[in-house]
This record gives C-alpha cells, structure tokens and sequence, in this order.
C-alpha cells in the first residue's frame, strides 16, 4: 500500500453527542443530562465534544413529540421556514440546532454529531449510516463493531430515494444514528443504557485516534440498506387487523423468505411473505411508527468499502 493511495480528511474537531431527540427514548436523555453535569468521560485530546438536550419540552412532557417529529424537519423548507407565532415547536427548534451546530451542508458545520435513539424492536445496537459514500464514517462503523465483537452491531444504511428523512444529526458532516433496543418508551434499562454508552465511548476513541494520525486501511462492512417501508393489514376505515405474527415478533435482521408468517388477524388467519427474495426485516413492531403506518422495514444486505484513510493534520504540523 503506498502512501499515494491514502485519502486524507480533514481532522474532526468539533463532535455533538444528541440526546432527546425523541423525548419518551430516555437512554440519550440519562447520558447527555449526566454528560452535560460531569463530561470527563467523552472528552477527547484535540477535539470539542458537546452533549445536547435536542427537544427539551418533549423530554420534559416523557413524549416522542410537542407538534411534530422533530427527526424528519431538518429539510431545506422547514429550516427556511419564517419564524411566525403559529410555527410548530419543533420547526422552530429545528431552526435552532441549525444555528448552533450548522449551517446544514456548510463548511462552519459540525465534523460529527451522534445521535442518541431507543427503538421498542429487538434491533440491538444499531448504527444508522446515511452515505454510503463517507469514508470516514465507514471507517469508524467498522472500528465500532470490531471493537464490540463479538456483540453483534448491525449496520443501517438509510440511504434511499423516497424513504431518506431529513434527522436531526444530517446538520453535521458526519451524521451517526445510534439506534439501541429493545427499550419501552419513557423507561431506563441498564442493559441498554450501558450498550449505548459503549458505542459513544468506542466512536470518540476512533477520532481521537483518527485525529492523532493513525492510519485505517481499506475496511468493508455488511450494511442492512432500507427497501421498503412495510404498513399493517387495515380495513376500508384505515384500521389495523391484523398483528405482528409471534414467529416475526423480535427477529429483527432475520432472514425473511417466502412462506413466512408476517402478520396473524384476530380471527387467526396468518398472513405470509409472498415475494421469491429473501429480505431482512427491522425495525419489527416499532410502537413510534404505528402513527407512521409502519409494521417494520425490509432490508437487503450489501457491502461497503470505504478507502484507506489519514488525518490531513499529519500533513499540517509536519509541513
């Protein structure tokens, strides 16, 4: 491997760790309150890091929400939304954190922000990657998951033309969903406070040593990419009839093939997956996304390769 082949980036000195994004998803919102009174813990040699309440008033009120989903408004419009009396809270507050940690899509943005979710599903602690063409970020997913070995670390790649949402974290250079479950809303588990707080310590570990000059050879990682968004069996008055089927129920990133049951009526009639490709379903029996007409995503593995990488720093203090 000659040194011509290495891809420099430019070192990641400003880092926000989010939590409260969804105010009733109370791991981020323990750790970025505890980070905020004593930080000692996710501070790093060479760079900023900023924990942040992001929804204060739902956290306050142990809801998802005040007037919309704060995780799907940081788009072009509502970021250029005027500010009027009537604008909903998280619009306004959305503005808000583009101020602070943005612009979005500006050189003055933040180099990382990791973004603190519970998910009621049986996902694990997930990853949510949004480019599948960020080196850097590939490179510090791969190095978290080596690190959690052998604790599985699934990858989600949210990438896709109609289902990509605009988060919260899509304001930093590099946006890093950390997706721990399964949690019921507005409850602390140990268990899963402590998986999230290793990926966050394993993630800052990466940059400063990113930062420090450390070299990361060419790496690939299996990623779960979003196909599909999947809605319950419903009525002609929108109702839902029909559940998640027991066979389905916590398989999250299990294979799902043709024949399998997805969904049992109240009469007991099982509803199968008819399609010949096998799919890997997450995001099972989601309770945020009964709202959104959601009964779970489906999946396809692929793989992501990201280039040999080097803190551009090297150059600097060497030159």
């Amino acid at each position: 491997m000659t040194s011509s082949s290495v891809v420099c980036k430019p070192p990641v000195r400003r880092v926000a760790i989010f939590g409260g994004t969804h105010g009733n998803e109370l791991s981020g919102v323990f750790l970025v309150k505890h980070w905020q009174e004593n930080g000692a813990e996710i501070q790093r040699t060479g760079m900023e890091v900023k924990p942040f309440l992001t929804n204060p008033r739902a956290v306050k009120k142990c809801t998802r929400y005040i007037d919309c989903d704060l995780n799907r408004v940081f788009d072009s419009d509502n970021l250029g939304r005027p500010v009027v009396e009537d604008i909903p809270y998280e619009v306004r507050r959305a503005q808000e954190i583009n101020h602070i940690f943005g612009p979005k899509g500006s050189d003055d943005a933040y180099d990382l922000i990791f973004d603190l979710h519970n998910t009621t599903s049986n996902m694990g602690g997930t990853l949510i990657l949004e480019n599948s063409r960020d080196d850097f970020t590939i490179q510090m997913l791969h190095y978290i998951k080596n690190a959690l070995a052998p604790e599985g670390c699934p990858v989600l790649l949210i990438e896709h033309p109609s289902l990509k949402y605009a988060t919260t974290r899509s304001v930093a250079k590099h946006p890093v969903g950390v997706e721990v479950g399964p949690q019921p809303q507005g409850v602390v588990r140990a268990d899963i406070l402590d998986k999230m707080r290793k990926i966050v310590k394993h993630g800052l570990d990466f940059v400063q040593l990113f930062n420090e000059g450390k070299e990361f050879p060419p790496c690939t990682i299996e990623v779960f990419k979003i196909m599909e968004k999947v809605d319950y069996p419903r009525n002609k008055n929108d109702e839902v009839i029909a559940i998640i089927h027991p066979k389905l129920q916590d398989q999250d990133w299990q294979p799902l093939n043709n024949g399998d049951p997805l969904f049992l009526t109240l009469d007991g009639e099982v509803i199968a997956y008819k399609e010949n490709s096998t799919v890997y379903p997450t995001f099972i029996n989601e309770a945020a996304y009964y709202e959104k007409k959601q009964a779970f995503v489906k999946t396809v593995k692929i793989k992501l390769t990201a280039k040999h990488i080097r803190s551009l720093a090297l150059d600097q203090s060497t030159s």
